[in-house]
C-alpha cells in the first residue's frame, strides 16, 4: 500500500475520503478496466524493489529527476500513487510543501488519457482539479489547463475497412464528434518520440512507463469478436527506451492466439522481462470482471537482462515463486505455472527416455497426441450450420450446436476419410469460468462411423473400434492430460495446438490418473497441485 502523506497542516490532500473513491468506480467495459489502488501499489512496490537493486539500494521515491509516464491513464491511480510516494521520499530534499508538490507534478509525472472522460478523471485524481491551472489545483506553475495529462481527439487512419494502426473496424469506429473514437494517440503514430515531444512541449526521456493499457477493439468479425491491442502499446513503450516498463495485460499472450503470435515470440525472446506476477483468475485483482485466461503484470528492465521471477497467485493458496527462463528449451509458449514446469519435464523425460535436465519441451510427432486431433471446422461446416431434421437415405448424423440433425455425404467438404471410422468428438469451447479447479475440457463422447460434426466440435481419431475409442475418452478424462492442455491453453477455446504437451498412449486399454501418476513419477505435492487446478470429469454416457 502507498505511504500516506503526514505533513502537519497541509493545505491539500491527495486522498481525503474513506473509502478511496478510486476503489468504487465501475469499469467502463472489459476493454477499459480501471486499476484498483491495491494492484497499482503492488506494481509500484515491484518497481521500487527493482530500482533499488539496480541502484545500490537507493529509493526511486527519493530522486527528484526520475520521470514517470502512464500513456494509457484512466482513473489516474498510478500517477496519484506515484505522487503520494514522491511526496514522502522528497521531503528532505524539497522541504517546502508547496514547492515539492509543484516540482513533482510539473517535472516528474506525466499521463496520456485514453478518452476525454478519463483524462478529466485522471486530472481530478492527480491535481485535485480537472483544470491544472484552476484555483483548486494543487499544482501552481502550469500554463496549460491539462497540465501534464494530455488528451486530444485522435482519428483512425483507414486502410480499407480497418485502421492501419490498431486494426479497428471502420463500421464500428468511424464516429461522429460526440462519440469517442478509441483511436489511442500513443499507438496511432510511426514516430512516438516526436509525438510525445509535441504533446509535452519539449523532449522528455521517461525513466518509467507504467499502467494498464486498453486490451482489445471490436474488429467486425462474426458475433462477439475482438482484436487485442495491448501489444501495440507495449511495443511503443519500448520504442521510448525507458529504464523500466511495468504493465498489466491479459495473460493470453503467454500462449499466443488471435493477433498475438508475433508478440508472444518477441516477448519470449526478450530477456529484459524480469518479473511476471500472474493471476489466473482475474477476479482476484479486478472484482466482478472476468478476463478469459486471467491477467498478469510484468516488469521490463532495460539494463539487467536475465532470468524471470514468476509469481503465481491462486486464490487462497500459497503464492508460488520461481526464478527461471522465460522460455523453456523447445517450448513455443510461456509455461505460467512453476510446478507445471516440473511436471511437464517429468512427462517429456519419460517419453524421450532422457534425464530431466536434458529435456527439450517438444515431443516428436510419433509421440504427439495432437497428431490425432482434427483442425477447426473438420468437416467443412461452420458453427451456425443446422443440417436437416429428417433422415434421408445415405445421410450422415451431424453433431452440431444445440443438438443433432442430418446431412448428405456429398455436403462434407472436409475430412471425408474419417467419416466411416470410429472417433471421439469433443466440444471446442470449454467452460466459461476461470475459477479453479476447472474442467479445462468439455465432455467428450464416442463418434461412430457415419457421424460428422459442425465447427462446434473437433474430433480425435480415427480409431479401430468402439473399445479403443472409449479408452481414448478415459485418457481425456484424466486430470493429468487436462492439466497438460491447460499449460498450453490461453482461453476458453481448445484447438489442436493446445494438446502440444500431451503424449500419445497405447489405447488398447483404459487409462486413469493413478496409472499416469505412477508412470511419470508425479510427486504427492504435484498431484495435489494438479487436482487443485483440474476438477474430476463426470463419466461418459453409457
Amino acid at each position: 500500500m502507498s505511504t500516506p502523506i503526514v505533513e502537519g497542516k497541509a493545505s491539500f490532500a491527495l486522498r481525503g475520503h474513506n473509502p478511496d473513491v478510486l476503489t468504487c468506480i465501475a469499469n467502463l467495459s472489459n476493454d477499459e478496466v480501471f486499476t484498483p489502488p491495491e494492484l497499482a501499489n503492488q506494481m509500484l512496490d515491484t518497481l521500487q524493489d527493482a530500482w533499488a537493486e539496480a541502484n545500490s539500494g537507493a529509493s526511486i521515491w527519493a530522486s527528484p529527476t526520475v520521470t514517470f509516464l502512464d500513456p494509457f491513464t484512466k482513473s489516474g491511480v498510478f500517477l496519484r500513487e506515484i505522487v503520494s510516494r514522491l511526496m514522502v521520499g522528497l521531503a528532505d530534499q524539497i522541504p517546502d510543501l508547496t514547492e515539492r508538490v509543484d516540482h513533482i507534478l510539473t517535472k516528474q509525472v506525466y499521463g496520456i488519457g485514453i478518452t476525454r472522460l478519463t483524462s478529466l478523471l485522471a486530472r481530478r485524481s492527480v491535481y485535485c482539479s480537472k483544470d491544472a491551472t484552476g484555483e483548486h489545483s494543487i499544482a501552481k506553475s502550469f500554463n496549460r489547463d491539462w497540465g501534464n495529462i494530455w488528451f486530444e481527439r485522435t482519428e483512425h487512419t483507414w486502410a480499407g475497412n480497418k485502421c492501419g494502426y490498431c486494426g479497428g473496424n471502420k463500421a464500428e469506429y468511424s464516429r461522429s464528434e460526440d462519440l469517442e473514437t478509441h483511436a489511442y494517440a500513443f499507438i496511432h503514430t510511426t514516430d512516438i518520440k516526436a509525438r510525445l515531444s509535441r504533446m509535452f512541449g519539449a523532449h522528455v526521456q521517461f525513466d518509467v512507463i507504467i499502467g494498464n493499457p486498453p486490451y482489445q477493439l471490436a474488429d467486425g468479425g462474426f458475433g462477439i469478436s475482438a482484436a487485442p491491442i495491448y501489444q501495440h502499446f507495449i511495443d511503443q513503450a519500448k520504442e521510448l527506451d525507458p529504464r523500466f516498463i511495468c504493465v498489466v495485460t491479459p495473460s493470453r499472450w503467454m500462449a499466443g492466439g488471435k493477433g498475438l503470435d508475433d508478440f508472444r515470440e518477441r516477448t519470449l525472446s526478450d530477456p529484459r522481462i524480469r518479473t511476471i506476477v500472474d493471476f489466473p483468475d482475474s477476479n482476484e485483482v479486478f472484482p466482478g470482471t472476468q478476463i478469459k485466461g486471467g491477467v498478469s503484470y510484468w516488469l521490463w528492465d532495460r539494463d539487467n537482462p536475465g532470468l524471470v521471477e514468476v509469481e503465481t497467485h491462486n486464490g487462497t493458496q500459497e503464492v508460488s515463486r520461481s526464478k527461471r527462463p522465460l522460455r523453456e528449451n523447445g517450448a513455443k509458449v510461456f509455461i505460467r505455472y512453476n510446478l507445471g514446469v516440473s511436471i511437464l519435464r517429468k512427462v517429456i523425460a519419460r517419453e524421450l527416455e532422457v534425464e530431466e535436465d536434458a529435456v527439450t519441451f517438444d515431443l516428436p510427432k510419433a509421440k504427439q497426441f495432437k497428431s490425432l486431433v482434427s483442425s477447426r471446422r473438420p468437416f467443412g461446416f461452420d458453427t451456425t450450420f443446422k443440417g436437416h431434421a429428417d433422415e434421408r437415405a445415405g445421410d450422415l448424423l451431424l453433431h452440431r450446436n444445440g443438438g443433432s440433425s442430418y446431412v448428405g455425404r456429398s455436403e462434407v467438404t472436409g475430412s471425408t476419410s474419417v467419416i466411416d471410422s470410429w472417433k471421439v468428438f469433443i466440444p471446442r469451447a470449454g467452460s466459461g469460468s476461470d475459477s479453479f479447479p476447472h474442467p479445462i475440457l468439455s465432455k467428450p463422447f464416442v463418434g461412430q462411423p457415419g457421424e460428422v460434426s459442425s465447427e462446434t466440435y473437433i474430433y480425435i481419431g480415427p480409431f479401430s473400434g468402439a473399445d479403443e475409442t472409449k479408452n481414448v475418452i478415459s485418457y481425456l478424462r484424466t486430470r493429468l492430460l487436462r492439466f497438460l492442455v491447460l499449460l498450453h491453453k490461453p482461453s476458453q477455446s481448445t484447438t489442436r495446438e493446445h494438446y502440444t504437451f500431451v503424449p500419445r498412449q497405447d489405447f488398447s486399454h483404459p487409462w486413469s490418473d493413478a496409472t499416469l501418476y505412477e508412470m511419470y513419477g508425479i510427486t504427492k505435492e504435484e498431484v495435489e497441485f494438479i487436482e487443485s487446478m483440474v476438477r474430476p470429469m463426470e463419466a461418459p454416457d453409457a
